[in-house]
């Protein structure tokens, strides 16, 4: 079974970019981020066109997440349970494939940086950490479970120095304080692992370069996406890798896909 997730930053530009994907890599189910768009506007059709169903929690212009399958999705969540929200941040499924249940989550944390012009708000840094706060409550009943549970998506955290280009520019940014490092951590202590890290202990792993600065080129990356496999999933995990090709196509996301193959 074959399971990625994907910032698109904006699904409607970059729909000819995740087709191509879609095609060329067949997951069986893709978890996306900052869809950028309401239901009404979403390209259900093309991606039916090519074997996919989809589920997704909209927002006009910001945020979004969806889950695509090959299968039937149940939804079992919009939103995260034990934080009020106004923003699509979340969206929790089972999904059978290849005769497994899974439990899968679709996850847009909060960026958590204050507005340029106004550097001393920290009402965005706030709602960051109380955001993590209840997925780490969450994560704790998914723990539970008797199945595997994947939680995927943007964490907007840079868990290492090995996670970011130049650790020291960083210091101070809301993705790579020590606070939000540490929540982010703690799902490791309720038995989660790390997918990428469980199978590639120094290979960066970057799955963002920004858009200015000829930052692709010059590997100026950070690795924000994550795919996080409870006990029952990572002893199926066989795999873990970045794919850059989506971020060297058409008109890219920022970010690019990471995708993992499971037994």
């Amino acid at each position: 079974m074959k399971i990625a997730t994907y910032n698109v930053n904006s699904i409607n530009a970059r729909i000819e970019n995740l087709v191509q994907w879609l095609r060329d890599e067949e997951p069986d189910i893709a978890l996306l981020q900052e869809i950028k768009t309401e239901f009404n506007s979403f390209p259900f059709f093309d991606l039916q066109a090519i074997g996919y169903e989809a589920r997704i929690v909209g927002q006009k212009s910001y945020n979004g997440v969806a889950i695509l399958s090959k299968n039937k999705i149940k939804v079992l969540h919009e939103a995260l349970p034990g934080v009020d929200d106004e923003n699509a941040r979340y969206l929790e499924a089972d999904v059978e494939a290849e005769g497994v249940k899974w439990r899968v989550a679709s996850i847009y944390l909060p960026n958590g940086n204050p507005p340029y012009n106004n550097p001393d708000d920290d009402s965005k840094w706030l709602y960051k950490l109380k955001w993590m706060d209840a997925l780490i409550e969450h994560a704790k009943e998914l723990a539970l479970l008797r199945q595997p549970v994947i939680l995927g998506g943007d964490f907007n955290v840079i868990m290492t120095d090995d996670d970011v280009y130049d650790p020291a520019a960083f210091k101070n940014n809301a993705l790579f304080r020590p606070e939000v490092r540490h929540k982010l951590k703690s799902l490791s202590y309720l038995g989660f692992c790390d997918a990428f890290r469980t199978k590639h202990e120094k290979e960066n792993g970057y799955t963002f370069w920004d858009y200015a600065g000829a930052s692709l080129h010059n590997d100026w990356g950070m690795r924000i996406d994550y795919l996080w496999l409870n006990a029952y999933g990572v002893d199926r995990l066989e795999n873990c890798e970045v794919n850059k090709k989506p971020r060297m196509g058409q008109k890219p996301s920022d970010h690019t896909v990471l995708q993992a193959v499971l037994k």
